[in-house]
């Protein structure tokens, strides 16, 4: 019995052509996480140069949405409250990105944080 070893031509092609569709899906869900992991890194940011700014009495909002990307202002919020107790505090918002910024959201992220107060006496 003799065996032909050339029945198994094109078999590496057709298992790629196979594996595109999971190749595909992991990067995309790999960039998903990226784009959650930027979201969470510019809402905390977000929220440290606001509370610097409410700190000393300056636009709280207006430092919060300054310090956001383009694709990710729209839909932001900021809250600003203080100073009590000698303590402002900052919480932002931001819609996580599905895959490309700028288009719908996934969930809303929040930045949080606290500053000490150093205006004038209120």
């Amino acid at each position: 019995m003799r065996i032909h070893r050339d029945d198994d031509r094109g078999q590496v092609a057709v298992e790629f052509l196979g594996m595109v569709p999971v190749i595909l899906l992991t990067l995309a869900l790999l960039w998903q996480v990226v784009l959650v992991g930027y979201t969470y890194t510019l809402a905390g940011n977000a929220a440290d140069e606001a509370a610097r700014a409410a700190a000393v009495g300056d636009d709280c909002q207006g430092a919060a949405v300054r310090h956001l990307d383009g694709a990710w202002r729209s839909g932001a919020t900021a809250s600003c409250s203080g100073p009590a107790g000698g303590m402002v505090t900052v919480v932002v918002r931001v819609r996580v990105p599905v895959l490309v910024p700028g288009v719908g959201g996934l969930f809303t992220v929040e930045g949080r944080t606290g500053a000490i107060w150093e205006g004038p006496t209120p």
